[in-house]
């Protein structure tokens, strides 16, 4: 299912092979994630077009051709992670951009994730 488009521009510190814009969660991963972190979709999954399209912050990730999207949502100032693998010129032409996984997380981890992992973008003054 289509969950919504990304900036090809902005995300060009990740890669400049994308091929698309669209963004997909598949049924699978949906079920990952409802397996792993309970309600965060239900309660959350409606921000994931904002999360997409403004970023507080993309950072690399551990495989090629993803990154980590971060971002601060108006709905209880919660934190949320997104990971994001980008379909590439070499991927199978019914390939899409595919939502990997989707949660909510803490303060702590957040600037874990800040301070650790290299920042590709960030819509924040450094």
């Amino acid at each position: 299912m289509i969950v919504g488009t990304i900036d090809l521009e902005m995300f060009k510190c990740v890669s400049n092979d994308m091929a698309t814009d669209e963004v997909v969660i598949t049924d699978r991963q949906l079920a990952h994630i409802s397996g792993r972190h309970s309600q965060d979709y239900e309660l959350y999954g409606a921000f994931i077009p904002d999360i997409l399209k403004k970023p507080d912050y993309i950072l690399e990730a551990n495989k090629p051709n993803s990154a980590v999207l971060l971002k601060e949502i108006s709905y209880n100032n919660e934190k949320i992670q997104l990971v994001l693998r980008f379909k590439t010129s070499n991927d199978p032409t019914d390939y899409k951009n595919s939502i990997i996984t989707f949660l909510k997380i803490r303060e702590k981890e957040w600037n874990r994730l800040i301070n650790n992992k290299k920042i590709l973008y960030s819509s924040r003054q450094m």
